[in-house]
C-alpha cells in the first residue's frame, strides 16, 4: 500500500484515496440511501435505529448522529455522498462547508467570493503552528 503520510500532512485537507473509499464504503452507501424519501423518513424518525441497520463503525455512526462532517470525512465519507445527509436535513452545501470550517454560512460565502483562503501560511502539519 502506498505511503499516504504526505497526503495526510496537508492542514485542513483530507484527500479521498482508494483506502479511504474502502473504509467509507458503507457510510457512503448509507448516505446514498437518503435519496429515497421513505428512507429519509425512516432515518429521521429514529436515526440510531436506521444507522444500526448498516455495517458502520461506531465512529461513523457518531459522526452522522452529531453531523460532524469533518469526522465523517476522516471515517471515509466522501463529501458528495455526505451531501445527501445534509440535504436531508434541509442544509445547503454552503451551510455544511461553513460548519466544517468553523464559519457561519454567510462568512464562508463571503470568503469564497473574496477569492477563498489565502495561500500564505501553514502548509504542513509537521511544521506546526
Amino acid at each position: 500500500m502506498a505511503d499516504l503520510s504526505e497526503l495526510d500532512d496537508i492542514p485542513g485537507t483530507t484527500v479521498f484515496t482508494a483506502q479511504r473509499s474502502r473504509k467509507g464504503y458503507w457510510l457512503n452507501q448509507f448516505c446514498m440511501s437518503l435519496m429515497k424519501a421513505d428512507n429519509r423518513d425512516r432515518f429521521h424518525a429514529d436515526e440510531r435505529a436506521y444507522l444500526d441497520e448498516w455495517p458502520l463503525s461506531e465512529a461513523q455512526k457518531q459522526a452522522v448522529l452529531t453531523r460532524d462532517y469533518n469526522a465523517a470525512i476522516a471515517e471515509g465519507g466522501n463529501i458528495y455522498f455526505l451531501a445527501k445527509l445534509f440535504a436531508s436535513d434541509g442544509k445547503s452545501f454552503q451551510d455544511a462547508a461553513g460548519s466544517m470550517t468553523g464559519m457561519t454560512p454567510e462568512a464562508y460565502a463571503q470568503m469564497m467570493l473574496d477569492g477563498g483562503r489565502s495561500i500564505e501560511g501553514w502548509r504542513s502539519k509537521k511544521e506546526g503552528r
